[in-house]
């Protein structure tokens, strides 16, 4: 089984996200089903009905799975391993207060060295520890030597005792934290692959080391992709939804921009069928959102018209058609969106056309059904006292709230049907 695991803390990122699509991919690939873990153990923090929206966008993106867990629904079994590991002096509560937690961070910093846990409670005999009544989490205990999880793009990747550190097992509140969680029921769900990014490395190597202190030799591989650096004021997944970002489109250049000489359009279909972990790239990837909006044009380029149409609110081809006229100045849906709401909104007064406006709105009162941008345009010109270029910045005005807007020979043909409304 395949793991995908979310925070029910923050909001679904672009990274998280892209993890998402590339263990769907894998479990595709591998022929094994998704599970999908909701870590949501932080109960302070969570974010309330967070997991249905997180949900919901990953059905967007048709991450289809086997199973969704919570971590929270483990916890009889986190705190009974944890007294396992404690019985046998794997782990070990700590009393150490924030205070002189950021005290150890402060002094690694300046001298520039990496933050870890000194061990001081670790050295506490079973008798202080029995007579402190001050709260304490529980740590599990600094490997005594290197550990090793197996990279599937990467190979073997060790880690010295003082990387994996004394980490934080269990919290104040007696809840676990992420890593220990995901290191137990990785186990209890059997879990054989985990995709992630390179950030999650030395947590894969703390995960792979718990579980080796409870004797669980199972192998898990792991696949840990470079990091995006992208702006975070542009990572929220739903607000690229809601700016009319294709799903397809999203996923597209995700994957594109992880993989070598992947730049073409295609579905995630596609890239199932061709997907080689070698072809993963192997150093961090800049976040370009004028290379997302170039893939997402090309997305609606190739989308049926009518699907368009009723993703913009109609049910016209021609309406999905027109739309994919305006993809030379814009690049989203939304933008789309708000094009063709223009063209059925009645228009602000324009004081220089208001007499032609006034003259042509008359004509077209009597005017019959023309099929013929030109063979209408003909018609006011025999019927008003308008010349042909006026009548060409009115009836644009009227359609597109521009004077100059794109060629009425190209939109009249898409819009013939509702002229009369459009216009009046």
């Amino acid at each position: 089984m395949v793991r995908f695991r979310v925070s029910a803390t923050k909001h679904l990122d672009i990274e998280t996200l892209r993890i998402g699509i590339f263990n769907y991919i894998l479990s595709k690939k591998l022929d094994k089903p998704l599970l999908i873990s909701i870590d949501d153990t932080d109960k302070q923090n969570n974010i309330e009905n967070i997991e249905k929206e997180i949900l919901e966008l990953l059905n967007l993106f048709s991450i289809d799975h086997g199973r969704v867990v919570y971590q929270s629904e483990n916890l009889k079994y986190h705190q009974k391993i944890i007294m396992q590991l404690m019985a046998k002096k794997e782990a070990y509560s700590c009393f150490c207060s924030e205070e002189k937690l950021n005290e150890l961070k402060e002094e690694a910093k300046k001298a520039n060295k990496p933050i870890r846990y000194d061990g001081f409670c670790s050295t506490l005999s079973d008798e202080t520890v029995l007579n402190c009544n001050a709260p304490f989490t529980v740590r599990i205990k600094e490997p005594d030597s290197k550990v090793t999880i197996y990279d599937l793009l990467k190979g073997e990747i060790s880690y010295e005792p003082y990387e994996i550190d004394s980490y934080i097992a269990l919290a104040h509140d007696k809840m676990p934290k992420k890593v220990y969680a995901s290191a137990i029921d990785d186990m209890l769900y059997n879990i054989s692959t985990v995709v992630s990014n390179d950030g999650e490395s030395i947590n894969a190597a703390r995960e792979t080391y718990t579980r080796a202190l409870l004797s669980y030799d199972t192998k898990i591989d792991y696949l840990h992709l470079p990091e995006i650096s992208n702006n975070k004021s542009l990572n929220n997944v739903k607000w690229f939804i809601d700016e009319g970002y294709l799903p397809s489109a999203i996923a597209n250049y995700l994957v594109s921009i992880s993989l070598k000489d992947e730049n073409k359009v295609f579905s995630l279909e596609d890239i199932i069928k061709s997907f080689d972990v070698k072809n993963i790239i192997n150093n961090n990837i800049v976040f370009d959102i004028d290379e997302l909006k170039k893939i997402n044009k090309k997305h609606i380029e190739l989308m049926d018209n009518l699907r368009l149409s009723k993703i913009l609110s109609y049910a016209d081809a021609d309406i999905g058609n027109l739309a994919k006229l305006f993809l030379t100045e814009v690049s989203t849906i939304k933008e789309l969106k708000e094009k063709i709401t223009l063209i059925f909104q009645t228009k602000e007064e324009n004081s220089t056309l208001k007499d032609g406006i006034l003259e042509l709105k008359s004509c077209m009162n009597k005017a019959p059904f023309f099929n013929n941008f030109n063979e209408l345009k003909k018609y006011i010109e025999n019927n008003t006292n308008l010349k042909e270029k006026e009548i060409e910045k009115i009836i644009s005005y009227l359609v597109l709230g521009n004077e100059n807007g794109p060629d009425m020979n190209n939109i009249y043909p898409l819009i013939k049907n509702y002229i009369g409304e459009i216009i009046k």
